[in-house]
């Protein structure tokens, strides 16, 4: 059905950046949307000059979005996360400006997982250290400090999608699984839920992270955490950079209070593979170091450009926010031989009622509709006879509470 104010598909611009998996671009290219590719993350600066007429923007980890960005942005409606982590976003900012943001929490799962085990393998082993050896011409064989993982503990700090594919690898290699977590959690296999962070510190000989960062950025292990861990334990973090000081982990690890550690995410990370990096613990033994390469798997980078893709058509097609991190999350099926109206408002009492009565001072038959709210804002879908849906649409964007107004079909 032809609305001559819905938006036709070859109209939606989409910027994406940072080599985001051809599979994304390929379900774009299928929607009929106009697509622009820029293989690389983007400056402050640089984004401001290409976002004015970007309707879908795709990022990976180093673009940050900023409040500048979601003000120029005057046609943006969605913002996509290649990725799990959506902390390159300023969300409040986006909500606010009515626009989605969408990322990919599950696709790259098995990729993280299976890089924190083959991490537990590699420390107890010395894996590091022997293949340093070997690199500079040295033969040093030795059992000293090397171990089996079998029948030790692995403290999962959150329970969540990795975290328990971390536990179901480990355990499938005789560890023994306890976690912690600010929820109570259903153990999957022969995994043990604990009663604080501290419990698991004392108890574990390899202590994973798999939380998000913490609210204002600050560490979540530090000099007093690594205290509680046994000498000669094992740190992992594939999570995010600030969740440990470095500083007193580097510390740890010189003075052998902890046998090694793992860390594939950094407080600092360089924007581009160009740049120079030396992280903190470069050339510190038995420390284990990769460049955020967690979900940098081919099946994993399919997997996320798949999800992350049809979440962003869907709700540029057919207005469906779910899966949203910032956004009501709204689902409501085509109904048939109806126009469909979608508003973006400011979440104040009263505004459906303010709807409603311009329908029924238009004589707009409403045939379905569905209102949801998250935090300053309300969504609302509405599905309603063709006939009045322009001057309907029309009216509800002259509404003081109406933030965006878009009628689909």
């Amino acid at each position: 059905m032809t609305n001559p104010n819905a938006f036709p598909p070859s109209s939606i611009n989409v910027l994406v950046l940072e080599k985001v998996n051809k599979s994304a671009v390929e379900i774009f290219k299928d929607a009929g949307y106009s697509v622009k590719e820029v293989p690389k993350s983007l400056g402050e600066e640089e984004l401001l000059e290409l976002i004015s007429d970007v309707h879908i923007l795709c990022i990976r980890s180093k673009t940050k979005v900023t409040e500048k960005h979601i003000e120029a942005g005057k046609k943006l409606l969605a913002i996509g996360c290649f990725g799990v982590g959506t902390n390159q976003v300023a969300k409040d900012a986006a909500t606010s400006a009515g626009v989605a943001v969408f990322n990919a929490p599950f696709a790259s799962t098995r990729s993280v997982a299976e890089l924190a085990i083959g991490g537990v393998m590699s420390l107890a082993r010395k894996m590091g250290d022997c293949n340093n050896n070997l690199h500079n011409g040295r033969w040093e064989k030795s059992p000293v400090g090397a171990f089996e993982v079998r029948d030790k503990i692995l403290g999962l700090v959150g329970y969540g999608h990795i975290g328990q594919q971390v536990g179901l690898l480990a355990e499938a290699l005789g560890l023994r699984v306890i976690f912690s977590d600010l929820m109570t959690r259903l153990p999957l296999g022969n995994a043990r839920q604990v009663e604080s962070m501290k419990a698991l510190f004392e108890q574990a000989d390899y202590v994973s992270l798999h939380v998000p960062a913490q609210p204002g950025g600050g560490a979540l292990v530090g000099e007093e955490e690594i205290s509680w861990m046994k000498d000669g334990s094992y740190l992992l973090n594939l999570s995010r950079g600030s969740l440990v000081d470095m500083s007193a982990l580097k510390k740890a690890l010189e003075s052998e209070k902890l046998g090694g550690a793992m860390l594939d995410v950094y407080p600092d990370e360089p924007r581009t593979n160009s740049e120079d990096y030396s992280p903190a613990l470069r050339g510190v033994r038995n420390a284990l170091l990769t460049p955020h390469v967690g979900g940098s798997t081919q099946e994993a980078q399919k997997n996320i450009g798949l999800e992350v893709a049809v979440t962003l058509t869907r709700y540029v097609n057919n207005g469906q926010s779910h899966g949203s991190v910032n956004f009501p999350q709204v689902l409501l099926p085509a109904f048939p031989e109806s126009s469909r109206i979608l508003n973006v408002h400011k979440n104040a009492p009263g505004v459906l009622g303010e709807i409603t009565k311009i329908c029924s001072d238009l004589s707009v038959n409403i045939d379905s509709q569905y209102l949801s709210t998250f935090k300053d804002v309300g969504y609302l879908i509405m599905d309603v006879a063709p006939d009045k849906s322009s001057a309907l649409a029309d009216k509800i964007r002259e509404l003081p509470s109406s933030v965006r107004t878009r009628t689909l079909y």
